[in-house]
Parts: C-alpha cells; sequence; structure tokens
C-alpha cells in the first residue's frame, strides 16, 4: 500500500426509525423513514455505476426477516439505561410483523441488495442502536449487544468487520470488546472540541450550533487524515472527515457554501495523500430528494476528477483495514 494514495471513504449510517425513536414521533419523521426504501436502491444504482465503494452500518434489528427472527436473537443482557427511553427493546412489541406491514422498522430486502451490490460492505451499527456513553449501561451489555450483531450476520453469510457507534457515541474503553469480536475499523469522531463524543445529556446547543456553521465555513480546519495515523492503533480508527447535511429549503442560499466545503476538503486529502471520511444517514435524503440527490452526484462527479488527477481511491472501511493487516504480514 502506498502511504501516499489518498483515499475516499463513505459510510451510511442505515437505521431506519430506531435512530430516532426517542427523540421524534413516528407521525413527524415517518416519511424521511419510509422514503429509504426508494433511497437505498438509487444510492445502491450511483455507486454501483461509479464504481463507488461504501460501508453501510447497520442496526442489527434490520438483518431480521419478521419479529420472530427479530425476537429470537435478543441478547442475554440488555441495555440498563437510566434513561429507559433509550432502550429499543420495549418498542418491539408495538411494530409490525415484517417488512411489508412495517417499513419504518425492517429492511431485510433492503440489507440483501446491499449485499448484492458490488462493492458495498455491510457493517455494524451495533445490534439495537447502542448507546456507548449512556449512563447505567456496561460493557457486559455492549459485549451482549456485539454477540447478537454477530449471528444475525452469520445468517446472511457475511463477516463484520466495522463499526461506527451510534450518535458517534465513541467509547474508547470498548474498543477491546470490538476487537473480539472481529471488528478490524471503526469510525472515530474528527479532532474538535465541537466533535467531542459525548452522551445526549452533555451535548450542548453550543455544540450543535458550531458543528452547523462548520459544515459551511471553514471553522475547524480540514478533517482529512494520513493512513500512518490510522494505522497507529487497532481496530483501526478512520476518523470522520464531515457529516453531508440533507438539503434544507431555509438554508439553501447556503448550500453553495456546503458543497464547496466539502469539495475543498476532498481536495485538499487529494493532494495530500490523505484518507476523507463522508458519512450521512440514507433517511436524511427522505425529505427534498432531489436536491439531496443532485449534492451527491456533485460530490460524486467531483471524486471522479480527483481519481483522475491524483490517483484518489474509493475504498470501504473494512477493505482499508483488511489491506493495512496484509501489510504487516507481508
Amino acid at each position: 500500500m502506498d502511504s501516499q494514495t489518498p483515499y475516499f471513504i463513505i459510510s451510511l449510517d442505515f437505521e431506519l426509525y430506531w435512530g430516532v425513536f426517542d427523540k421524534l414521533s413516528l407521525e413527524a419523521y415517518g416519511q424521511h423513514i419510509k422514503d429509504v426504501h426508494i433511497i437505498v436502491p438509487e444510492l445502491l444504482n450511483i455507486f454501483n455505476k461509479n464504481k463507488i465503494n461504501a460501508t453501510w452500518a447497520t442496526v442489527g434489528f434490520l438483518l431480521a426477516k419478521d419479529k420472530s427472527d427479530l425476537l429470537s436473537n435478543q441478547p442475554k443482557h440488555l441495555p440498563g439505561y437510566l434513561n429507559k427511553k433509550l432502550s429499543a427493546y420495549p418498542k418491539i412489541k408495538h411494530i409490525g410483523e415484517n417488512e411489508s406491514e412495517d417499513p419504518c422498522h425492517y429492511a431485510y430486502e433492503l440489507v440483501q441488495k446491499i449485499l448484492k451490490t458490488p462493492g458495498q460492505e455491510l457493517a455494524s451499527h451495533t445490534y439495537a442502536h447502542y448507546y456507548c456513553l449512556e449512563e447505567g449501561q456496561t460493557p457486559e451489555e455492549f459485549k451482549a449487544d456485539l454477540n447478537a450483531f454477530n449471528q444475525a450476520a452469520k445468517k446472511l453469510n457475511t463477516t463484520i468487520k466495522s463499526l461506527v457507534f451510534p450518535r458517534n457515541q465513541t467509547n474508547a474503553g470498548y474498543l477491546k470488546l470490538c476487537q473480539e469480536q472481529g471488528i478490524i475499523t471503526y469510525r472515530g469522531n474528527q479532532k474538535s472540541k465541537i466533535y467531542e463524543a459525548l452522551s445526549d445529556e452533555n451535548e450542548t446547543l453550543g455544540r450543535r450550533f458550531l458543528r452547523l456553521l462548520d459544515s459551511y465555513l471553514n471553522l475547524s480546519g480540514y478533517h482529512s487524515v494520513p493512513i500512518q495515523q490510522v494505522k497507529q492503533s487497532f481496530p483501526f480508527n478512520i476518523p470522520a472527515s464531515r457529516f453531508l447535511r440533507p438539503f434544507s429549503k431555509k438554508l439553501r442560499f447556503f448550500e453553495p457554501l456546503k458543497l464547496s466545503r466539502i469539495k475543498s476538503e476532498m481536495t485538499h486529502a487529494a493532494q495530500k495523500g490523505h484518507i476523507y471520511h463522508l458519512w450521512w444517514h440514507p433517511h436524511n435524503f427522505g425529505v427534498n430528494i432531489d436536491e439531496n440527490f443532485n449534492i451527491l452526484n456533485n460530490i460524486i462527479q467531483h471524486f471522479i476528477s480527483l481519481r483522475k488527477t491524483y490517483n484518489m481511491q474509493s475504498i470501504t472501511m473494512g477493505d482499508l483495514g483488511e489491506q493495512i493487516l496484509s501489510e504487516r504480514t507481508t
């Protein structure tokens, strides 16, 4: 592996309603979720057409065919959050029986499409959207969650190599447990105070506002990283560079700034031989679908230009981890 080869990584946090149920009602947010069943196939078509590899960090619940399948894989130790609203398990009794009946809580057919599309990696977003920095949960419960995800993945004849911590609650104390479960890469947070991993209780409106501004203006610098930095620890931390915020009609006049911010970061990474890691949720495209896909296609065309000029390569988190490991054994 050439240490100067620039890499473009896309990771998607695929969670449907399991990622927002404790904050948003299904009535208020349902359309975002339902349209994911249209959005995911379109994303896969775009990635396949343009030879874009992507990592799909998927909530383990979405690997179940139906409710009985989901319940049969329930871990022995459930998360003991002090805030009981954070646990997904009490919600199971209220969901439908399968994907056709309840598209907001199931995605088995979409997971199959991901697995069948070249260059796509199925990764873990934990089994039940597990929050690793919330009070009350324990390492034993997290380990049980990881094991439940692996058992669900085995039914699909796939091996999980990568993990994305839900709500970016990266817990350094849990990385050894991830390694024991076969995880070789994870998506860490940007090196900036405004992106530091915190529990929901410790999150502030001020930090959220600064992150919003940083999406349009260069407040915190470029967040690409050299591959030598990734190699320094294991599992390999492939930190986020930028969250692709969805199109906003309220902020539509600032959309060119957002796109320019991303493209300039990508160019910087390509010129430096760094890794650039873009991420978002498929449900972020659930409203203003055309506008969001136009932005994505613009980003992909910019990547294609960087691929021609600087040999920037599209790669999944897991494949990058495998390449680094293969270097160590040769």
